[in-house]
């Protein structure tokens, strides 16, 4: 495993010349590249070849590293691949989208060993999803690995797994189950049981490791687990052992009495129950629902932008902000602003501790000319980790203050001034909350889904709940309010997406989504009216908002966590395996767009930047296309792009069209929306996968070190 001892390769034999080049064809005399030989004296013909320039220097495909004039062997151009964002050299094999590990071992080393060794050693993008121990490596005539027979190898391994995957019974699988768990978290060298409450995601999971613990677990039992993902994502292990069994042992009443669903209780629901259609609830303290309608505009992750009954005076033209949404707008309103009310915080904002927020632009080699500067404005403590993106409300009157509406983990909902950080109001709901809230169209009610299957819908003012609705499963869904009717559209993990009359306080139809759990948000395009929906089973739908009928349907073959976008032409949606995917609102196949990993990230569409479409990838970059599918640029981060691209425009930052975007890593980026390159970057002290939103000079996000951030965005210097 050692890494830092390495051959050079010997002196080139007389006659020949040798260059190693970069990626951009020029020679270097340090650092990496690849073997180009060629010379006065000897020449090499290629194919039909019968004259050739004499000094032709032809490309190797060995790479090499260039160190104190010597050269040290990395490995072949078709032996290199870019995986999780990083690319490197392999002698071992690419099976499908999986890095397989051949190794040759010494007496007495086990798997199991190698394994632990690997994970501790290696860097988590350099780690196998697979290792194979064989006697010998196959070698051609020419003394090279054998690449094609480590394929017929490697095959014959899946078939020997397949044909051995027998299980005896219940007991048997739960071994092997709680193996499978330990073996993708790289916990094998914990000794100490799994609790049957462990959850995935919370024992140090991630979509990513998900999708292999889904992979692993079909391989063991030899055929396909429908909706298996949905339940490592959102259950114990004890629920995704019970689902197992289901699938293998369907006949056998004593395994069947783990089918049995458990209808949720509610507390304090007066007795009522849930008829499988829609459940009322007596609001507390005897609430009515006021008829008056408020003014104001709702921003969210992605672009979205939800003006309501505001008048001209409260929409002036400027450039202090540009967001639309074209899917809910019928006309694109250039801009609006606050009149002063930004400018007359920016003092009292510039007093924080600038330092709060760790300086990186030095660190960042993707950063040319930093010219902005974030720091913290404010932040608020939610007690556990914050995955949900904010909602930004901003009423038409003055004397109202911007609110700032975002769940938690820790079960907490909480309501926050935009401008000082004071906590309006905090509700602690059922469990925890990962879905992103809405406003409903007057204004009067947030609405918000959480683990414990309810869709809450609670009173803007006070957090008060106006009604819950009872769904079958988790909803880590964001709901999406339509602007003409008022009827709100949330999707949840029990496969279903709700069309919810928030005012009758009923359910108007409710879909079967064929087998997929609904992790994304709906989205909603006004012409042509259309709902779409995306899911775990890799399913993209169009839905008549109105009647919840189907209007067509395409299947992606991988997961679908990120949410549709679409503008007046097309629909977008990205997937794990990859690509984003276009779409006609008739469900036509315009084009594709691969990246080099799984695609979580939601595409944003802004009418700023007209044809544009952003999204992130866990390959570490960020990606502009035009709605034509080809790359306009990508900058590269230094982490996974999980969370929705956010494109604005401040007079206060040189009116330049400019993007937000976050990694993983906790890093936060201002590019150029133009041209992608980096105009400031910061970072959070804890990972983030919430999405960024922006008002002004204002940026909220959420973190997973437990805080909500606020952070004002200034010129250097200004």
């Amino acid at each position: 495993f050692r890494t830092d001892f390495l051959m050079p390769l010997g002196s080139p034999l007389l006659g020949t010349k040798v260059e190693v080049r970069d990626t951009n064809g020029s020679a270097i005399l340090e650092g990496e590249g690849q073997i180009f030989i060629g010379g006065e004296e000897r020449i090499c013909f290629l194919d039909d070849e019968i004259t050739v320039p004499l000094g032709t220097m032809r490309e190797t495909g060995d790479f090499v590293r260039v160190q104190n004039a010597k050269l040290f062997f990395l490995g072949r151009k078709d032996n290199q691949i870019k995986r999780h964002g990083k690319r490197f050299n392999i002698e071992c094999l690419q099976q499908q989208e999986k890095l397989i590990l051949f190794v040759v071992p010494k007496d007495g080393l086990e798997k199991r060993e190698m394994l632990n060794e690997i994970q501790k050693r290696l860097p988590a993008h350099a780690v196998p999803d697979d290792l194979v121990l064989i006697k010998a490596l196959p070698l051609t005539s020419h003394g090279k690995v054998d690449i094609s027979e480590l394929n017929k190898i490697y095959q014959n391994h899946l078939n020997s797994r397949r044909r051995d995957s027998k299980l005896s019974g219940a007991e048997e699988l739960w071994e092997r189950l709680q193996y499978l768990w330990k073996y993708v978290l790289g916990l094998l060298d914990d000794s100490t049981g799994i609790s049957k409450d462990a959850v995935f995601l919370y024992s140090g999971g991630d979509s990513l490791k998900a999708l292999r613990l889904n992979d692993e677990i079909e391989m063991l039992v030899g055929k396909a687990v429908p909706g298996l993902l949905e339940v490592i994502l959102s259950r114990s292990i004890e629920d995704v052992y019970r689902h197992i069994l289901k699938i293998l042992f369907p006949d056998e009443d004593q395994l069947t009495n783990y089918d049995k669903v458990v209808k949720r209780k509610l507390s304090g629901n007066s007795g009522e129950e849930f008829h499988g259609k829609y459940i009322k609830l007596k609001s507390e303290g005897g609430l009515e629902v006021t008829s008056g309608l408020m003014s104001f505009i709702a921003l969210s992750r992605g672009n979205h932008f939800f003006p309501m009954n505001f008048t001209k005076s409260f929409m002036q033209p400027s450039n202090t902000l540009q967001v639309v949404t074209p899917s809910v707008m019928t006309s694109h309103t250039q801009g609006y602003e606050m009149e002063n009310r930004t400018s007359t915080v920016t003092n009292k904002a510039n007093k924080t501790d600038c330092c709060s927020v760790q300086q990186i632009h030095a660190e960042s080699s993707h950063v040319t000319t930093v010219e902005l500067a974030l720091c913290i404005r404010w932040k608020s403590n939610t007690r556990k980790c914050v995955d949900a993106s904010p909602l930004v409300i901003i009423p038409s009157k003055e004397v109202v203050p911007a609110s700032v509406y975002v769940g938690s983990h820790s079960h907490a909902m909480q309501a926050i001034d935009l401008d000082l950080g004071e906590i309006k109001w905090e509700k602690n709901l059922g469990d925890r909350i990962e879905s992103s809230a809405c406003v409903s169209k007057c204004g009067n009610f947030i609405v918000v889904g959480c683990y414990d299957g309810l869709v809450y819908v609670l009173q803007s003012s006070d957090g008060e709940i106006h009604w819950t609705f009872v769904t079958e499963d988790a909803v880590k869904s964001s709901a999406v309010v339509d602007p003409s009717s008022g009827l709100v559209y949330v999707g949840s993990h029990d496969q279903h997406v709700y069309a919810l009359d928030i005012y009758k306080k009923a359910c108007v139809w409710k879909l079967h989504c064929e087998g997929g759990a609904v992790f994304s948000s709906p989205c909603l395009s006004s012409f042509p009216h259309h709902l779409y929906v995306a899911t775990l089973g890799g399913l993209l739908l169009a839905v008549n908002p109105v009647t919840g009928n189907k209007i067509w349907k395409t299947f992606l073959g991988k997961p679908l966590f990120s949410s549709p976008h679409c503008n007046e032409k097309y629909v977008c949606v990205g997937c794990v395996d990859g690509n984003l995917y276009c779409y006609t609102h008739s469900g036509e196949k315009v084009w594709q767009f691969s990246t080099n990993g799984p695609v979580f990230s939601s595409p944003c569409i802004s009418s700023l930047t007209k044809e544009e479409i952003f999204f992130g990838s866990h390959d570490h970059f960020i990606y502009c296309c035009n709605m034509e599918g080809n790359l306009l640029w990508k900058f590269e981060a230094t982490s996974s792009i999980y969370g929705t691209p956010f494109v604005f425009r401040s007079d206060d930052l040189k009116n330049k069209i400019l993007l937000a975007a976050v990694s993983t890593d906790g890093k936060v980026w201002i590019l150029n929306a133009k041209s992608g390159t980096a105009e400031g970057v910061d970072k959070l002290p804890g990972e983030v996968f919430s999405s960024p939103v922006v008002w002004g000079t204002k940026l909220v996000v959420g973190c997973r070190n437990d805080y909500v951030y606020c952070l004002d965005l200034y010129i250097t210097g200004k």
